[in-house]
């Protein structure tokens, strides 16, 4: 089964941006986040878009958050990338003339609505001041100095 991690990886380089007292390269985002540059780079480009970051170039430049935290919503971040599908299952459509398929996939599609609604619900009411307070709280709670570095130390 494949998982589709995009929210939860911007949801890391967005609050990790915002511990930073300046631009962050994509660069240095790349490698706390172990992945290419390139990615990081069209993954912020969609976030610019919607307003959440903004980039400078040149010396000293980079990519820094454009808005409040308390401003920007899971749900925000969730529609900036395109609403992505929320879950890997889906209906069996080899038969779309059977009875048997048919009632199946009206059950799963109405269960499938309400808990995506819920989900959406869900999102809408959690910012990333939320999230960057409850990484402070671990941070403290855990006695590590804070380190770009060390927030991904096993």
């Amino acid at each position: 089964m494949r998982f589709d991690s995009r929210l939860s990886g911007v949801l890391h380089v967005l609050l990790h941006m915002a511990e930073m007292d300046g631009p962050v390269t994509s660069e240095t985002m790349a490698k706390v986040m172990q992945t290419n540059p390139v990615v990081v780079r069209r993954i912020m480009a969609g976030l610019r878009d919607a307003g959440f970051v903004r980039s400078a170039k040149g010396h000293g430049g980079g990519w820094s958050i454009a808005r409040e935290l308390a401003s920007v919503s899971l749900r925000d971040v969730y529609t900036a990338l395109g609403s992505p599908e929320l879950f890997a299952m889906s209906n069996r459509t080899d038969a779309p003339g059977c009875l048997v398929e048919q009632a199946v996939n009206a059950a799963l599609n109405a269960a499938f609505h309400d808990a995506e609604a819920l989900l959406l619900d869900r999102f809408g009411t959690v910012t990333l001041a939320q999230l960057s307070g409850d990484f402070h709280a671990r941070l403290v709670a855990s006695g590590v100095s804070l380190n770009l570095e060390s927030h991904h130390a096993a």
